[in-house]
């Protein structure tokens, strides 16, 4: 039975294990277009995120990490550049029928499943879980994907109901911007 549950300091080596397996520069290349993760954190970003911001979600099967979904203020996020020109940026984006702000939406993600447990339910819930956890300090949830990375962009979009707010252009990539209103619950998912 898979637990959904907030990260503890013990669980940074199952976290960054899945972060190696699963990044860009280690995957296998047969293997990407099944998703990966782009940003690199190291132990002591985890910690903090555990400490400061209660953002880092796990999904364990028995003693083992098989996702990691992480959520932080942006306050968390500043110190890189994708999220600085992000923050920049969020004064002209009206989502939700509010301009969006650093007060009112945080940021969401990355999020990495092991590829054993892909397809069975567990971005939903691992989302849902962290949706309750954020969703009494914010309204909106903001996040980003790589346009390189299609199949996390469906998964987003088609299994837990994100919404395509605009593409950004950042250190020659293309970015998907997606929102989430915080009030709704993910379809489907049970955490009880």
């Amino acid at each position: 039975m898979i637990i959904y549950r907030n990260a503890k300091a013990d669980d940074i080596a199952g976290v960054s294990d899945l972060q190696s397996r699963y990044h860009i520069s280690s995957i296998r290349e047969e293997d990407k277009p099944d998703g990966f993760v782009t940003t690199l954190f190291t132990h002591e970003q985890f910690t903090s995120l555990i400490e400061r911001e209660n953002g880092l979600a796990v999904a364990c099967d028995g003693d083992r990490v098989i996702s990691y979904a992480m959520a932080a203020s942006w306050e968390y996020w500043r110190e890189w550049p994708l999220f600085q020109h992000m923050i920049a940026d969020l004064p002209s984006i009206e989502y939700l029928g509010r301009v969006l702000s650093t007060d009112n939406s945080y940021q969401y993600g990355p999020v990495c499943i092991d590829g054993e447990y892909r397809g069975r339910g567990v971005l939903e819930h691992i989302f849902e879980f962290s949706r309750r956890q954020m969703a009494g300090r914010w309204p909106v949830m903001i996040t980003f994907i790589n346009k390189i990375n299609p199949r996390s962009y469906e998964a987003h979009v088609r299994k837990v109901g994100m919404d395509l707010i605009k593409t950004f252009e950042f250190n020659n990539n293309t970015y998907y911007e997606l929102g989430y209103d915080m009030s709704r619950p993910v379809p489907g998912t049970r955490l009880d």
